[in-house]
Order: C-alpha cells, then structure tokens, then sequence
C-alpha cells in the first residue's frame, strides 16, 4: 500500500505485552475497539531473538491489517531514568538493556514502553473501570503486588521508575503478631507483598493450619464455611483495608481497580471499603473500589493506550 492510501486509512494503535512465556499483541481503532489479537511465545533467555519476535509481530499485523500505527509495549520491569535501561524485570534477560531504543531501530519508529502495572491502570482508566477519573490506581494483586498510578489518563511512573511499587512499603498500623512479619525477597521483612499476594496468602493460611495449598483453595474453602479459611480471609481484607487506606492517605485517588487473581474475590468489594474507613484521615471516603473491566486483557489494552487517541494521526 502506498504512503499517500495508508495515510487515508483510519489510525491505529498496538499495544504489545512482552512477557515472560508469551508476547501477545492487540491492535485498537480509535474508539478502542479491537482489530486485531495475536500470540506467539516468547524466546526466552534470548535478547535479540526477543527484538526480532516482537519486531515481527508488529510487521504481520501490519501487513495485514494494511495498516501502520503507534506502538506501546509493556514489560514485567520499568526503564531506569539513571542509565535508560531496563531494570527490574523477572524476564532477566531484558535488565541492563536499552529496550525502548532497540525496538524503535527494529520498528522504525518512536516506541513508548511502561511497567505492566502501569499499563493495566492506563487500560482501565482510559476504557475500563475508571473510565473519566482523574486519579487512577490500578492495584495488582497476583503473583506479587504491584500497581501503577494514572494521572488524568497518563501514566506517572516518576524519578526513579518505582511510582506504585505499594508492595513494597510496610503493612501499616500492624498488629503484634504481624510484627516484623514475613521475608521478602527484596531483604526486608513485612512488606505488604508478604501478605498481600497470591503466594504471601496462601502461605499465612499453612503458618496457620500446616496445610500447603494455593491462595485459590483457600479462597474454595472460605467459601465453604471452613473455619480456618474464613478467619484467614477475614484478615486478609482487614490487611488489605489498611493498606490501601495507607495509599488514599496520600494520593487521594478517585478509583482504586483491583486486577490480578485475587482480584475475583467478591468479598474484598463488599468489605474494604467498609474496613478502611477507619484508618482513612477524613470524615467520609468517596474513593471507589472496582474489579477491572477488561480483566486479563488490561495489560495489552493499556500498552496500546499508551499512545493517546491525538497523537495516533499517522505511522
């Protein structure tokens, strides 16, 4: 297709998520509907084959879509402001790389590239739960705990790439036997991810019983009336009230979205709001707590919606 026919053509965004076991790609028009979705795994441990994979997935949605558009690409790591390479990726292999610059060579083009956390706050704020807020905070609660914090629909990652990382703050206003808590895998002990993660819940119900079963069993059984479950669940929205009572403290949020795995508990909704209140310093909260609209999709949606619907006029 010509320059002057692709011009004609309506604009298009993608949106890459590159993770660790696959790198999946969505494409969206304007008015966010999908065009396009694809998935192809990821070459793991191999950084070119990496640049080259997702290099070639954006050609083939070109090519066949006859259409060329803005790339966003979300990773599990952020670009260090310090060296402008990637820092913090459990995808190792991408840490100490300038990625953002060697996907704009593959692509010949400007690359925009944001944490995952932050993509999946971006997807829900510009579409999803938190469509029309102001402030966003999409909180993940999965494998670890992140988050990512939108700003009047762009993503504030900060001076040093770590805007969001809540996880790795202490619980606040913790009880004696949650004092000095856990180990965390960053050197520290009792920080939030410890007990707030899959992983972190599911072990705080073995330290209880001695029974070793996955944060989704628990979940099972609470939902059943086991009573060991139930307690455990208990204080898991108890831990978590606090600690996003702890986040609307300081940045007031508008929206909280909930994503990750035990962001399906239906209880969490009905219950931390409810328990927040108490440690939240104003007389009524009018910040909302919401499950994600797009679900597992948010992550890829939100790297496409890295690119704003004004400044996707061309390739």
């Amino acid at each position: 297709m010509s320059n002057a026919q692709d011009r004609d053509q309506p604009a298009i965004r993608i949106g890459v998520d590159l993770g660790g076991t696959k790198i999946e790609s969505i494409v969206l028009g304007n008015d966010g509907r999908v065009l396009d979705r694809r998935r192809t795994p990821t070459p793991r441990n191999d950084y070119d084959t990496t640049i080259a994979t997702v290099a070639g997935l954006v050609d083939a949605v070109e090519r066949d879509l006859g259409r060329t558009g803005r790339v966003g690409v979300g990773i599990p790591g952020t670009l260090s402001r310090a060296t402008g390479l990637v820092k913090n990726a459990n995808s190792t292999w991408l840490n100490g790389r300038p990625l953002d610059r060697d996907l704009a060579a593959a692509l010949g083009r400007p690359v925009r590239l944001q944490n995952d956390a932050n993509c999946f706050a971006v997807s829900e704020a510009a579409d999803g739960a938190a469509a029309g807020a102001g402030v966003v905070f999409g909180v993940i609660l999965g494998t670890g705990v992140g988050a990512g914090l939108v700003i009047d629909g762009r993503p504030l990652d900060g001076p040093n790439g770590i805007a969001g990382e809540w996880g790795h703050n202490p619980l606040p206003w913790p009880a004696d036997d949650e004092r000095p808590g856990p180990p965390c895998y960053c050197g520290l002990n009792g920080c939030i991810e410890t007990f707030l993660s899959g992983p972190g819940f599911a072990a705080g119900y073995s330290r209880e019983t001695g029974c070793e079963i996955t944060a989704a069993t628990v979940a099972e059984r609470a939902a059943a009336s086991e009573p060991a479950a139930v307690r455990h669940l208990e204080r898991y929205v108890d831990r978590l009230a606090r600690g996003l009572a702890h986040v609307i403290n300081i940045l007031d949020p508008d929206v909280i979205v909930l994503g990750g795995g035990l962001s399906n508990l239906a209880v969490l909704y009905e219950q931390v709001p409810e328990r927040w209140q108490r440690h939240v310093f104003s007389d009524r909260v009018d910040t909302r707590l919401v499950p994600p609209r797009h679900g597992d999709s948010s992550g890829v949606r939100g790297a496409a919606w890295l690119w704003r619907p004004g400044e996707v006029s061309g390739p």
